[in-house]
This record gives structure tokens, C-alpha cells and sequence, in this order.
């Protein structure tokens, strides 16, 4: 579901990238940074990159905990659904000769999704069916969160920007019981 959203997404950048400027191959990638030895990830020099940085669980005040559905004469209780919250980093990793090429492409990025900040089914086309809808909000760091969040990461500072994606349904329609349903009550009293 996650790799699912985060590719949908790499492929709405891809497809406006070749659109406005004319390209042949992808741009946008879904990737680290570096790799676990400290190595830039392959396939990452002139690119896009979006990076996952972390996840959570939205705690949104009201939600229903369970669902109910009708199936013949009893009550099917399914498990609630997980709504999900991903802080998505998006990095032009271009060369120092392509900088000016970093910051047109992550404008480009940004405009887009300023545009077009909720990616839902009906303006979408492609979204996982499971995904209701994709809500995207940058997510303002100050300096030493930044430079926090780059030392955790291993890398060196890229132009950047970073999301809140919000409005992940991670729902496995499990069925966890089952209740019968009265349709007479009879109330008995005592003598």
C-alpha cells in the first residue's frame, strides 16, 4: 500500500515532467539516498528522488473503530481501517555542473503538487484502488531539523522540499466476528 502511493505519485511528477519539458525517460524515482555502505544509490545522479522518512499513525480525533456489514442474518465486523500519515522527501540530486537543472525540476515539483495537493480516484487516473485519497502538505523544517534530518539520512544537503502525505487507508477488510441480528425482540418479564 505505502510503495503503492509513493509510486503513484513518482508517476503523476513523471508524467508532467514529459509532458512540459519534453522527455523520453523518467526523471522521478523512488529510492534512498545513499546505500547502507554510505554509497549514492545507483540510478540516483540526475534525478527526482523521492525518499520515505518516516510514517505514522494519524490520530485524527473521530473515526469509527469498527465497521459493520449485513450478510444474511448476521452482522459482519470487520477491523477499522489504519489511516496513516508519511513525511515523503522529495531531492533533486544533480551534479554541481546541472544545479540550475535541480532547482527547475523541483520547482516544477512543487508547483505541481500546489496545483494538485489531494490525488483521489476520480482526478487520479491509476490510484490503488485501497487508496482513498493522497493529501499533500509540506512540511516546513527549521535549520537544525534540517540539518537533523540530513545527518540521519547520510547524505549531503540536496534542494528539497518535505510532505506530509496524509489520508493513507491501510484497510484488510478482515472480518474479526460476527453478531446475529434480531429483527423481533421479545422482552421477558418476570412474575
Amino acid at each position: 500500500m505505502i510503495n503503492a502511493a509513493i509510486s503513484h505519485l513518482a508517476l503523476q511528477l513523471n508524467q508532467q515532467f514529459k509532458n512540459n519539458f519534453q522527455l523520453i525517460e523518467d526523471v522521478v524515482i523512488v529510492s534512498n539516498l545513499v546505500e547502507l555502505d554510505g554509497s549514492v544509490a545507483p540510478n540516483a545522479n540526475n534525478k527526482l528522488i523521492l525518499t520515505l522518512v518516516n510514517i505514522e499513525k494519524d490520530t485524527m480525533p473521530f473515526r469509527p473503530n469498527q465497521a459493520f456489514h449485513s450478510h444474511g442474518d448476521r452482522q459482519l465486523q470487520h477491523s477499522a481501517p489504519l489511516y496513516l500519515n508519511l513525511y515523503l522527501l522529495m531531492s533533486a540530486h544533480f551534479g554541481a555542473g546541472n544545479y540550475t537543472e535541480a532547482l527547475k525540476y523541483i520547482s516544477q515539483a512543487i508547483g505541481f503538487f500546489q496545483q494538485r495537493p489531494v490525488l483521489d480516484q476520480q482526478n487520479s487516473p491509476g490510484l490503488d484502488e485501497r487508496i482513498e485519497k493522497l493529501v499533500l502538505d509540506i512540511e516546513n523544517l527549521k535549520i537544525s531539523e534540517l540539518n537533523n534530518l540530513w545527518s540521519l539520512l547520510g547524505g549531503r544537503y540536496l534542494p528539497s522540499m518535505l510532505y506530509k502525505v496524509r489520508m493513507i487507508t491501510v484497510d484488510a477488510n478482515a472480518v474479526i466476528g460476527q453478531v446475529p441480528i434480531i429483527t423481533n425482540p421479545q422482552f421477558i418479564t418476570g412474575n
